[in-house]
């Protein structure tokens, strides 16, 4: 079924290392539409230690339609090489059948009517089934979270993180990292971290003030695990003060740290460490590089891009693995260590669907006791898409999630052009479906939501797209610093990626006349999410419910209004 090998055959001295994807029966499956709950948890158990992975769960308790990126692009050495693959070219490289449950799994084609056979996807109760699943057959595995966990949704938000913090205690982690946890402000992360029951990782989160490791995050923890010993590194979001306020968590300090994570692999392998596990938010492309830079890694559980992978990607003799985000997936990584080395890995992505997987009662109980104080606003109908109209984040450029979210910013803040950020997270809307209050702020939740309405010249306008830009395509995956590209309305523009920066931007086009954006002219910008301590302006959640009740009924169509060169 899968054109690719079914195993890894990598040469670790004087052994060989192989172990199975486990993606060949899910696909072999999925393929006939055939799947039960069992056949998704089915797997051979291997070797002697199990890590199960989460990542980007950006808050979302319960199941929701999520259609993956059409448009996924690589730079330089990432062109065409996973995961900057999309849609039927992904499909032929893992071998899934067109309009099965793997292809509504992973890819966007036929998003809407697949989304009608299969259903909703995720719900952490249903996660819990299938850790517990996990656990009953490897009592000890342990459970890794990749971070962003404590934000994206209208309770986390009314209650500072504690429903997540709360439900996620109950399925008892052995560890997590971070990234927009940080938004919620250092004191209640603080407040946070230091009442968990398990690691808060970061060997890249430092003092800032001093230049050393946080005393709140440790670098690492050892887990004595199936006879051998495992070491866990924590890597939080290298970026945040570039890509979030700083002014949120000015004590902390972050980057890459390479150098040091060197040192921490050292550390540990000197302690004894028979095999050294990365939980990162890096991103995927930035944990490529780091695993050909950092010797001694032999797995990085990689989070922040919302990358969902059938198949480990082998870096040297570090193995990277996937796991998506939004509760959508959950990752099985067994790991045969022996004589203080990994012999072989097997791996299978586990996608939670949530009609076939049964959910667990007490997690259910749980989750409905943390959303009870706020049914009624959750629940509360705003208007409704059209029968052709699918709402939807994912693509390096466009999404119809933002493309309504602009028109509500140029609406009701009465300006020229708008700018949404390039966000990677938010469920999807089908087609005919209501749009509650809950959905509203499952795209725009955060603790820095003003929409800002402010005067810009062409000119620097220009300045803000080439300098996303730059975090999205420049070559060197360490100065890919953001999400995906900025979203505007009522602009036009071309963007070549193969230039460099202060190249790729052109054509600019102020869309309601159609005349280029003159360099020295002022317009009215109204954007949300600054970065800049003291924005004012309403909520963008209470701008898109304002825009969309005047609207009832939604229709998007499809978005052109940006030239893409060189992809």
């Amino acid at each position: 079924m899968i054109s690719r090998r079914d195993f890894l055959q990598v040469s670790m001295a004087a052994s060989a290392m192989v172990g199975a994807s486990g993606f060949g029966n899910w696909a072999r499956l999925a393929a006939q539409q055939s799947l039960t709950q069992d056949q998704l948890l089915e797997f051979d158990t291997f070797g002697n230690i199990s890590l199960i992975h989460i990542t980007d769960i950006h808050a979302q308790l319960k199941p929701i339609f999520f259609r993956e990126p059409e448009v996924n692009l690589g730079i330089g050495a990432a062109n065409g090489q996973m995961p900057h693959v999309t849609g039927a070219d992904f499909r032929k490289a893992y071998g899934i059948a067109d309009g099965s449950p793997s292809a509504y799994a992973l890819t966007y084609n036929d998003f809407a009517s697949l989304a009608k056979t299969y259903g909703r996807v995720g719900g952490l109760d249903r996660v819990s089934t299938v850790i517990n699943a996990i656990r009953a057959d490897r009592p000890d595995a342990l459970l890794l979270d990749g971070g962003d966990t404590w934000h994206g949704s209208y309770t986390c938000h009314h209650t500072e993180g504690q429903d997540m913090v709360n439900v996620m205690n109950a399925l008892k982690p052995d560890a997590m990292t971070f990234h927009w946890e940080f938004t919620l402000g250092s004191d209640r992360v603080n407040e946070i971290v230091e009442g968990l029951p398990f690691a808060a990782l970061g060997q890249n989160i430092f003092d800032s003030e001093w230049d050393e490791p946080a005393e709140l995050f440790k670098p690492y923890k050892f887990f004595d695990r199936g006879g051998s010993k495992v070491a866990v590194i924590g890597q939080a979001f290298p970026y945040m003060p570039i890509a979030n306020p700083r002014w949120m968590f000015p004590e902390y300090s972050f980057g890459i740290r390479d150098e040091n994570m060197q040192d921490m692999v050292n550390e540990v392998r000197e302690a004894g460490a028979d095999v050294v596990v990365v939980l990162s938010h890096n991103g995927f492309d930035v944990d490529k590089k780091m695993a050909g830079r950092v010797q001694g890694i032999d797995v990085i559980l990689s989070g922040h891009t919302h990358d969902a992978l059938p198949e480990p990607v082998l870096v040297e003799k570090t193995h990277i693995i996937a796991s998506g985000s939004n509760g959508k997936f959950v990752s099985r990584v067994d790991l045969d260590v022996r004589d203080g080395q990994l012999m072989g890995l097997k791996h299978k992505l586990i996608p939670i669907f949530s009609d076939v997987i049964a959910p667990d009662a007490t997690i259910t109980k749980l989750i409905d006791e943390q959303r009870a104080p706020y049914a009624d606003q959750l629940s509360e109908v705003i208007g409704r898409t059209d029968d052709a109209s699918t709402l939807y984040r994912r693509g390096n450029f466009n999404g119809t999630w933002d493309d309504l979210i602009c028109d509500a910013l140029l609406s009701e803040r009465e300006a020229d052009i708008a700018m949404s950020p390039g966000v990677r997270w938010g469920p999807s809307i089908l087609p005919g479906q209501e749009i509650t209050r809950e959905d509203i702020w499952n795209v725009t939740s955060m603790s820095y939501g003003e929409a800002y309405r402010s005067e810009m010249t062409g000119e620097f306008i220009k300045v803000i797209l080439e300098d996303v830009g730059d975090n999205l395509f420049n070559p060197d995956p360490y100065y890919q610093q953001g999400g995906d590209m900025v979203r505007v309305g009522g602009l036009g523009y071309r963007i070549d990626v193969t230039k460099p920066q202060g190249e790729r931007i052109s054509d600019l086009t102020l869309l309601k006349t159609g005349e280029a954006l003159q360099a020295d002219k002022n317009y009215v910008v109204a954007g949300w999410a600054s970065v800049n301590e003291g924005t004012e302006g309403p909520q963008i959640w209470d701008v898109v419910e304002s825009h969309i009740k005047k609207l009832g009924t939604v229709s998007v169509t499809p978005n052109t209004s940006v030239k893409v060169v060189g992809a």
